[in-house]
């Protein structure tokens, strides 16, 4: 038996392994040593305590999780920059601060829960044309109002074809930090992971006007994969 053939069995448990547990974000590996590190001091004292400390260094470990996901690449598509349930749909002003005017444009609210992947991704391939930070509130994400009074992080998309896309990470009620990881004039790719919200948050996706909203309330979505609706001109 060759050496390939003994270890077949093996590379592929752990390729299995590899394509059931999602890898964690690198923002994540700061909150679980700090959490792996305080079970085992927690441990020497108390047994009861440190399987607690395990199970709360797993949830970090899980809730920093960024899974692999397959992008459509069709032109005119804008996908879903969040794993989530989508709360609101219909016409709303975007955010004044990327200077988009005041006209109101087709928007899709995604409510992100604890349980749910907290990356963002971008909706469209393009190039990042504005970002802008502002501090807020922090009332539940679910709310209509949290659009306009909550903290957030404003990103501007530019496609190739000159359309612009407006995303929006809203801090929830228990979400306390919002991590943007692009840069202005940034070129990106659809499905690319640029953010992180901790811990319970909300995200926005305004479209241009004359887009073709795809999803309805209740909806669940899957962050770079779920089709959020088509741009002015594309086809199904």
């Amino acid at each position: 038996m060759t050496a390939e053939e003994r270890s077949g069995p093996l590379a592929h448990l752990v390729d299995l392994a590899r394509s059931t547990v999602p890898p964690m974000h690198p923002a994540g590996r700061p909150f679980v040593l700090g959490a792996a590190v305080a079970t085992f001091l927690i441990r020497r004292f108390s047994r009861r305590a440190g399987v607690l400390g395990m199970v709360v260094t797993a949830w970090c470990a899980w809730f920093f999780r960024e899974p692999k996901r397959v992008t459509p690449t069709r032109p005119g598509l804008v996908v879903s920059a969040a794993d989530g349930t989508v709360s609101t749909v219909g016409p709303a002003v975007p955010p004044a601060e990327l200077g988009l005017g005041e006209e109101p444009v087709p928007r899709v609210s995604v409510f992100l829960s604890i349980f749910d992947v907290h990356v963002q991704r971008m909706p469209a391939t393009g190039e990042v044309s504005r970002i802008s930070y502002r501090p807020g509130k922090f009332l539940s994400a679910d709310l209509d109002k949290a659009s306009e009074d909550n903290e957030r992080n404003s990103l501007l998309l530019r496609t190739s074809d000159g359309h612009d896309i407006a995303v929006v990470q809203i801090a929830g009620l228990i979400a306390r930090r919002i991590v943007c990881f692009v840069d202005e004039g940034q070129r990106v790719d659809a499905g690319h992971t640029y953010g992180l919200i901790r811990f319970g948050s909300r995200v926005d996706v305004y479209l241009p006007k004359g887009s073709r909203v795809l999803v309805e309330p209740g909806q669940k979505t899957i962050g770079g994969e779920t089709v959020l609706g088509l741009l002015p001109g594309a086809e199904i």
